[in-house]
């Protein structure tokens, strides 16, 4: 199957899993496809009674009800990307953006060969923003053990942390805290990307949306950064 048309596969069949779960579907999807990576990433999602609750500054019901939602979804993004796309992803993340009424969701394959090649490649800016990344991540927990990007197209720019939590997270995580310190950690860490005055100067472009998430088994965390190289 043509690479067109596996984007546009999953792009449709994801589309149709949020309509039935949120009981309408986001205005547009697109899918980036750079082996190990999968990238969904779609504007316009907001259900009727999300649109009441995020009138009331209530984003913490949004996020938890979502969360459940996810729970059903993702086995089902992943049966149906091996299916068509011959793709096993080994780690899955998302992350909402409910102030533009986006969201992306990251899937990833156990592809060492694929990963090394991307490890390797450049663009402008590139450690640079590595370095921007690392300071962050020491104001909120620690420096990454590991921080290597992939610039997949020209609007999305992937960046991945291996080594990031400190012994207090890893005990709240042993005690059943995940969801509670997942909350936490996503607010501080994007309230400083959010906030950060260097990273669009590095990249030279404007950074529209900003997405971050956590896998706590593997101690990694993906951010994804959409970007806009016309302005």
């Amino acid at each position: 199957m043509e690479p067109k048309t596996v984007q546009s596969e999953l792009a449709s069949h994801v589309g149709r899993l949020l309509r039935e779960s949120f009981g309408k579907g986001p205005q547009s999807i697109f899918v980036s496809i750079r082996r190990p990576f999968v990238v969904f990433h779609f504007r316009g999602l907001l259900s009727p009674t999300e649109k009441i609750l995020l009138e009331q500054d209530q984003v913490i019901p949004i996020q938890n009800t979502r969360d459940l939602l996810m729970k059903s979804l993702i086995p089902e993004i992943r049966a149906y990307t091996s299916l068509i796309a011959g793709i096993h992803f080994r780690e899955f993340y998302y992350d909402w953006g409910l102030h533009n009424l986006s969201g992306v969701f990251v899937g990833i394959e156990s592809d060492e060969d694929s990963l090394q090649a991307i490890k390797q490649e450049g663009y402008p800016g590139k450690e640079e923003l590595h370095r921007e990344i690392n300071d962050i991540s020491h104001l909120v927990q620690k420096t990454p053990e590991e921080t290597y990007s992939c610039m997949l197209n020209g609007r999305m720019l992937l960046v991945i942390r291996n080594g990031i939590l400190i012994s207090i997270e890893k005990e709240l995580i042993r005690h059943g805290f995940e969801g509670n310190l997942k909350v936490a950690k996503r607010s501080l860490e994007k309230s400083h990307l959010h906030n950060n005055n260097h990273l669009e100067p590095i990249l030279k472009t404007k950074i529209v949306d900003t997405f971050v998430d956590w896998d706590f088994q593997f101690d990694k965390s993906v951010i994804v950064f959409v970007l806009n190289p016309n302005q």
